[in-house]
């Protein structure tokens, strides 16, 4: 091996031969504070490293995906659903010719800045800064804060631009810009709906056969089946448009599907009920530490009280917030 080629001059060469040309490439990584590159890593490879080493991506194991606390080994967290959602965005990168490294970092970051209690806490998350502060909560904001500001105690991840544009766009009405951030966007869907729709039937709140038949019938009867047809859909249609789409009966397909899961589960009667208990455990102790603001810990020096609080109790997994909430409305001779 001719050790005057670098690592940089190997990958270089390497995706200009094999990646397609709108593909990004690795280089030259663009980060707020510039530091010298690694001989072994591209910087979207430094990125992921940095993003699952960080405490925010440890606690995605507590954090809720649908269930709040479920009993049983199997159902999904934010973590698996990361996970899960990470390697089909990497399965369609790797057949548009696109960066695996760009889409696996931005797919194991997307969700970092998600509150405990999954959607309902965020909603009861936003309802309290908006009523007490004026401002509100989206986690994929509060996901590019983790990464740009909370994580390395208030030094931030210092990550490339392109893997914070996609965590910061991946949900919403802005598009990605790149093509790797636009496939994490549409996959963290086809991943959801269908790992949601499993756990639903362990549940017990659906049955197979309340799953809406035309639809099913279309993309397939099992999770695994599902996946592929929507995935070989992206694929296809996206080859040759510029960009990262679906036919529009697959991806109609997958919209009532998506329709039907927030009708039936996501906003369904068992998810309500559930719903009530995480506002009033959230809400409850954004008002104490509201009150108290000395008993949140200070993540970023010189944050605004409402952000110091919105802070600590982003960060919180289901667990531990329950358990602080218990602290302050459970006599203490009551507790176990």
């Amino acid at each position: 091996m001719d050790a005057t080629v670098t690592f940089e001059d190997r990958v270089c060469a390497w995706e200009e031969e094999f990646l397609a040309p709108e593909a990004t490439r690795s280089y030259p990584a663009r980060r707020a504070v510039e530091e010298p590159d690694s001989p072994v890593r591209t910087p979207f490879q430094r990125d992921r490293d940095r993003i699952v080493h960080s405490k925010a991506f440890r606690r995605l194991k507590h954090k809720t995906q649908v269930f709040v606390a479920p009993e049983g080994d199997h159902y999904r967290t934010r973590l698996t659903h990361t996970l899960e959602a990470c390697g089909i965005a990497r399965t369609v990168a790797r057949a548009l010719g696109l960066n695996e490294d760009l889409t696996e970092a931005i797919g194991l970051g997307h969700d970092l800045g998600h509150p405990p209690f999954g959607h309902a806490g965020e909603e009861a998350l936003d309802a309290a800064l908006r009523e007490r502060c004026g401002t509100g909560f989206k986690h994929n904001e509060h996901s590019l804060r983790v990464v740009e500001v909370l994580e390395r105690d208030g030094r931030g991840l210092n990550l490339t631009g392109q893997v914070r544009d996609g965590i910061l766009n991946h949900t919403g009405s802005r598009k990605p810009a790149t093509l790797e951030g636009r496939i994490v966007k549409l996959v963290d869907r086809v991943a959801y709906i269908n790992h949601d729709i499993d756990d639903a039937l362990r549940a017990g709140i659906l049955r197979a056969e309340d799953l809406p038949a035309d639809e099913i019938e279309l993309l397939g009867t099992t999770g695994s089946a599902r996946i592929d047809t929507l995935v070989r859909d992206i694929v296809e249609r996206s080859q040759d448009a510029g960009d990262i789409v679906q036919s529009e009966e697959i991806g109609g397909a997958m919209l009532r599907l998506r329709k039907f899961m927030f009708d039936r589960v996501y906003l369904g009667p068992v998810a309500r009920g559930e719903h009530e208990r995480v506002h009033q455990a959230m809400r409850g102790l954004f008002e104490h530490y509201m009150e108290h603001p000395e008993e949140a810990p200070e993540l970023e020096p010189g944050a605004s009280e409402c952000q110091r609080v919105a802070d600590y109790l982003a960060g919180m997994t289901d667990r531990y917030c329950i358990a602080k909430f218990a602290e302050l409305t459970v006599p203490e001779e009551a507790r176990f």
